[in-house]
């Protein structure tokens, strides 16, 4: 069967994938999107951004799309209704702290209206530059609520996130799923949360199947989502450990290359 018979739904990641290095959507990707949408493909953005953070970017599109946020922990509708949420508890949020955390890492709790860190990070701030998902610097030892949609670490060295991987997962592997979007960036969510179950209650909602889907991503918190679709795509700038670990899929064009748009216009348009 010819791939665009096939395809009633596409999935997309937003940071290195959709987004260009900038983190912006290029014209030709939003009238790329546009041009699907009229053409009545389903549209899906899954994406470990908060939903606040991640409605001011996808809202350029100007189509209707259905909006995954936290890798799975919130599920927004076209309209921005919300169809889906889960939370980490704050007692086993606040023992990940008791841990004794290297200081030297970014530490973040995503909040329902903001998001709490240790350090002023400006190149955590610069992915958010417009939006309305503002950063409140706290003292974790002294926080009284930590109940959070994701946890999130960031550090230039990637040796210390792994390391602090393995401490948290030595005590706490049932309790949590992690994934690295970025080489820097570690999150841990709700064991049930992942953007492939997300995708899930979407599929049923719309009664598609994952048979008819087609997704782009370019982190390892794409991996179950790209293994899921009917068709998957690397970006060509994914780490090449992503890659390795999935070295069925095609590789695209890369996210400055406006990868995920050119495919889906020579393949689908």
């Amino acid at each position: 069967m010819i791939l665009k018979d096939k395809i009633k739904v596409i999935i997309t990641d937003l940071d290195g994938t959709l987004l260009n290095s900038d983190h912006k959507i290029s014209a030709y990707t939003k009238a790329i999107f546009q041009e699907l949408h009229q053409q009545n493909y389903l549209l899906i953005v899954a994406t470990g951004r908060h939903h606040l953070d991640a409605q001011s970017i996808v809202s350029g599109l100007d189509c209707p799309v259905y909006l995954v946020t936290s890798n799975g922990a919130r599920i927004h509708s076209p309209d921005n209704e919300l169809l889906y949420s889960i939370d980490m508890e704050s007692d086993i949020v606040k023992s990940i702290f008791d841990l004794d955390i290297d200081s030297e890492i970014t530490s973040v709790l995503f909040k329902e209206n903001n998001w709490q860190t240790n350090h002023n990070n400006d190149k955590l701030n610069s992915f958010s530059e417009e939006s309305k998902y503002i950063p409140e610097i706290v003292d974790f030892n002294t926080l009284e609520d930590f109940k959070s949609i994701k946890l999130f670490f960031t550090h230039h060295n990637h040796q210390k996130l792994v390391d602090l991987k393995d401490q948290i997962l030595s005590n706490y592997a049932d309790t949590f799923n992690h994934a690295f979007s970025l080489p820097f960036c570690l999150e841990f969510m709700d064991k049930s949360v992942d953007k492939s179950i997300a995708i899930g209650k979407i599929l049923e909602l719309e009664n598609f199947i994952f048979e008819e889907t087609i997704s782009f991503g370019d982190g390892f918190n794409d991996e179950k989502m790209l293994k899921s679709t009917g068709k998957a795509l690397i970006m060509g700038n994914a780490p090449q450990s992503l890659m390795d670990t999935l070295p069925h899929l095609e590789t695209i064009l890369s996210n400055d290359q406006d990868g995920v748009a050119t495919y889906l216009s020579e393949q689908f348009l």
